[in-house]
């Protein structure tokens, strides 16, 4: 694998993968308290996939070097977007499905879920990729290379549940972008549930809780 990754396991007997993708400048370790804080038995044992984003220049911080899933020219909607970074961590993503697939993890087992830039390359490879997957979970991120989404998203994945969570008071990626991601998928056909809390860009408890709930919910047996 190109990408160096974080493993966990609730139990010796994976049956669901969950890969959890981190934002600008962190590592995979970021959401291991999130893994720990979920109590996702009903399910029998899971094993959670912690990738870590290749290194380089970010623009938006003057060419310093840091975990990034692709470039950042601004932030805000209105900048240009990093086209071949973002499809470069696609097929990185999708290396990652495959390789659970090769280990017997059903597709629709597989879940992708991600923070900020790893909420935009969730619902960038989930929208795209060939078999129907368990589930995406966009976490305070925006979907990105939005126009062509209509033309590149894949039929299998047309009816997969999406949750997507922001916060009111995130300064980073305005709720607004999330919002009008939502609303642009919706009019595309595809299932959202939403949940917007009273925090910055960041995670809390409640939605960590409501996260587990809506994946006990759809990854029922």
């Amino acid at each position: 694998m190109a990408l160096d990754c974080l493993e966990l396991r609730s139990g010796p007997a994976p049956a669901t993968t969950i890969i959890i993708l981190h934002g600008l400048g962190a590592d995979g370790h970021d959401f291991v308290p999130v893994c720990e804080a979920m109590d996702l038995s009903p399910l029998g044992d899971v094993r959670y996939i912690l990738p870590n984003a290749p290194e380089r220049p970010v623009s938006v911080n003057g060419g310093y070097v840091m975990r990034a899933w692709y470039d950042v020219f601004g932030f805000g909607a209105g900048h240009p977007e990093d086209d071949a970074g973002l499809r470069a961590s696609q097929a990185e993503i999708d290396a990652l499905i495959a390789r659970e697939r090769q280990r017997g993890i059903a597709a629709e087992r597989i879940v992708l879920m991600g923070f900020s830039q790893g909420c935009a390359m969730t619902l960038m490879t989930g929208l795209r990729h060939g078999e129907r997957l368990g589930g995406l979970v966009g976490l305070s991120g925006y979907l990105p290379l939005a126009p062509t989404i209509a033309a590149e998203r894949h039929a299998a994945n047309l009816a997969t549940p999406i949750f997507m969570a922001h916060g009111r008071d995130d300064d980073i990626v305005g709720i607004d972008r999330a919002v009008a991601s939502r609303d642009a998928l919706q009019a595309l056909g595809h299932t959202i549930e939403w949940h917007d809390y009273a925090m910055a860009h960041s995670v809390c408890m409640e939605e960590i809780q409501d996260i587990q709930n809506w994946l006990l919910r759809v990854l029922a047996r």
